[in-house]
């Protein structure tokens, strides 16, 4: 047996578990259990009590865990919704989005906070999916315009951070129209693979043997899609791009090729058990281990920086949702506000790649993330109580 140490890796499992398991005896507390697990991996951490350091196995299961996140992020996204005067107002609502973030990235990088004004619009323009669809399945608004919007909305912010983020701020080198040509090839790539997945999905020997196995140890669609996952991830770092885009492409392959679910139901109660079970949260418990708050907390200045940072995001992601206010009306639209300007998972992301790159002090990079855990705090739940308000969407019937 190689001489590796697990302890790390089972406390930082331990913390994973209690997380939500406490959450649970608190009902009432609509609280996403990924703070816990964040504010835990802070608290315990190199920064915190110094109980916990980060070594290998911790190291290769939070990689794998973010790779998952992106994948899951991936499969959300609903192809189906992204067409007609849905998809424009949610494209037009990304460039609005670009040109707040860049406003607010010339006004923090004038007070030397950051280093980079497009990386911080970036860093400000994503909107975690992962958190809003639960929230939209929660007020009965999924499969109405609000839901449509929204999700369409956040569909389109996701995957142009992740490809804006791979394209100009990859830490693997190479300039941006170098990367730029490989983001060309690698999008060929994954076309190819998805009609060759779909292809062979639809042949009926194929999909006997799948109907055949994925219910037993086998469990030959969740091995499936973990092979597309790694296959994705290993070729853009092939290509010089980012991983997170390997991985958030391969989930979007997966749930474009899985349009029908009735022969496998579980099958993405599965992927959720696995990602969610294990990996994703020791991902969010070791950010926690990286976050330094000690530059925040040793000065009132500092500070400062995470409301300020938590206003950016609401305006820079809220306002572009009343190009529809006319369709949704105000107090629905407010609420759509709310949740695109939800986001953590990708700020993380974002932040850590613009501390590895130097584009990002570790003071603003803590900021950033605290302010990211204050819109999953604040923002949904108040988009719930404007939703479940009986005028909360007069037209809810219409199609944006």
């Amino acid at each position: 047996m190689p001489d590796v140490e697990f302890t790390n890796l089972f406390v930082v499992a331990a913390l994973a578990l209690l997380a939500p398991l406490l959450l649970g005896f608190a009902p009432r507390l609509r609280l996403p259990a990924v703070v816990l697990e964040i504010v835990a991996g802070i608290v315990v951490g190199p920064h915190g009590l110094g109980l916990v350091q980060i070594d290998e196995p911790v190291q290769i299961v939070a990689l794998l865990g973010l790779g998952f996140l992106l994948f899951l992020a991936g499969l959300e996204i609903d192809v189906r919704r992204l067409r007609g005067p849905t998809l424009r107002l949610a494209l037009l609502g990304y460039l609005v989005t670009l040109v707040l973030g860049s406003v607010a990235g010339i006004g923090f990088s004038a007070a030397g906070w950051v280093n980079s004004v497009l990386l911080l619009a970036v860093t400000l323009s994503a909107t975690s999916l992962g958190l809003v669809v639960p929230v939209l399945k929660d007020a009965g608004k999924a499969d109405g315009a609000v839901g449509q919007f929204t999700i369409a909305a956040a569909s389109v912010a996701d995957f142009a951070a992740v490809l804006v983020l791979s394209l100009v701020f990859s830490t693997e080198g190479g300039s941006p129209g170098e990367r730029l040509v490989m983001v060309g090839l690698f999008a060929l790539l994954v076309l190819v693979t998805g009609f060759v997945v779909a292809t062979a999905g639809r042949s009926q020997r194929i999909g006997g043997v799948l109907e055949r196995l994925q219910d037993t140890t086998a469990e030959i669609r969740v091995r499936a899609a973990v092979v597309l996952l790694v296959a994705f991830v290993a070729l853009a770092e092939r290509f010089g791009l980012e991983t997170i885009l390997g991985a958030f492409l391969a989930g979007a392959v997966v749930g474009l090729v899985d349009r029908d679910s009735s022969s496998h139901p579980r099958f993405r109660t599965k992927l959720d058990a696995l990602g969610y079970g294990f990996l994703i949260p020791v991902f969010f418990v070791t950010s926690g281990l990286r976050l330094d708050l000690r530059g925040l907390l040793d000065d009132p200045a500092a500070l400062l920086r995470v409301p300020l940072f938590l206003l950016a995001l609401l305006v820079v992601r809220g306002v572009p949702a009343y190009l529809a206010v006319r369709t949704l009306g105000p107090r629905a639209t407010t609420a759509t506000a709310l949740l695109q300007a939800t986001s953590l998972p990708f700020i993380v992301t974002a932040t850590q790649i613009g501390v590895i790159t130097g584009l990002m002090g570790p003071v603003t990079a803590a900021a950033l993330v605290c302010a990211g855990l204050l819109s999953v705090l604040i923002f949904p739940a108040t988009a719930l109580a404007l939703l479940k308000q009986p005028a909360a969407d007069r037209a809810t019937a219409r199609q944006v």
